[in-house]
């Protein structure tokens, strides 16, 4: 069965860059971003894992934990981590898991179940494996991103939908569109607007079902 938002992201054991880790264990009471790739060494993915490297701070000051995901074992991770971080400028701080089993791509439905790919694989056989999660403390799926191999992910939109994600947790808020932080917020729909003065003071009614408040501190 397909995974959908709010469902439990699969837990997993795996090897790493940074060692055998136990996926739940390791995201802790924070939130992580799981990115996945087709292959090491691919131009695309390099660009990515150097944009994700340059934004480890972003991450860290969201206490969010970032991982990679691609379908080859850690020693080529290691020796592909060396062209990320050359062309970056940047150390990458975060792990990537050896998923050249494809056990990870299929639990999260990255990869049909029945896939079957030749030896010699290349990123084109691989091709689906280009999925961005974002998981909660409660280790629910967030957010899901997948993107085509031609088409480099927008990390700044990533980080936007977290701060999103992360402003609206456990909140009768949403987020509309382009939202950024510290802009206005909108009410929930199961919140009446004389409750959403009550609670938030100010309320712009644009329609019955559109209230804006200013963002909360």
């Amino acid at each position: 069965m397909a995974l959908r938002i709010n469902d439990v992201a699969p837990n997993f054991t795996a090897d790493t860059t940074e060692g055998n880790i136990d996926f739940h264990d390791w995201i802790g009471d924070g939130y992580a971003v799981l990115f996945s790739h087709p292959k090491d060494f691919t131009p695309v993915c390099t660009t990515e894992f150097a944009a994700a490297a340059n934004l480890s701070e972003a991450f860290a000051r969201r206490n969010t934990k970032v991982i990679g995901i691609s379908v080859d074992p850690v020693a080529e991770h290691l020796k592909w981590k060396a062209d990320v971080e050359s062309y970056g400028k940047a150390d990458m701080t975060f792990p990537i898991i050896a998923d050249d089993g494809l056990d990870i791509a299929k639990l999260y439905d990255m990869l049909p179940a029945e896939a079957y790919l030749p030896d010699g694989r290349t990123a084109n056989d691989t091709a689906t494996v280009r999925t961005t999660f974002i998981i909660g403390p409660d280790k629910k799926i967030r957010l899901m991103l997948i993107y085509p191999m031609s088409v480099g992910r927008n990390f700044d939109e990533i980080l936007r939908a977290l701060d999103a994600i992360q402003a609206t947790d456990g909140k009768d808020l949403a987020a509309p569109a382009d939202w950024r932080k510290g802009d206005d917020m909108i009410v929930a729909l199961s919140v009446s607007t004389a409750d959403a003065r009550h609670r938030f003071g100010e309320v712009e009614e644009v329609f019955p079902y559109l209230r804006k408040i200013k963002a909360p501190a």
